[in-house]
């Protein structure tokens, strides 16, 4: 599976998104994460916000199996969880 990946501009990041992005890919190893390439499409697009607005524009992208989107290092399990979900 190819899940592309988008992350916010960082004008406010309340944590590490670099490291819980690391900490993602390092749990599910069976995954191709890419960045997330217009006119491309991806069988999953995640979506990684620095804080609760998540800001990150996201709708020129091409996703079979929808996106999901996180802003807080807490989501990582719920992440992990859903990614492993699509992948079935």
């Amino acid at each position: 599976m190819k899940c592309g990946v988008r992350f916010c501009g960082g004008c406010n990041p309340q944590y590490d998104r670099g490291k819980a992005f690391e900490e993602i890919k390092n749990q599910i190893k069976d995954v191709d994460f890419v960045n997330a390439v217009e006119g491309v499409p991806h069988d999953l697009l995640l979506v990684i916000g620095g804080c609760s607005s998540c800001c990150a524009g996201y709708e020129q992208f091409e996703t079979k199996n929808g996106v999901l989107k996180m802003w807080n290092k807490t989501h990582i399990e719920r992440i992990c969880d859903e990614i492993n979900k699509k992948k079935d």
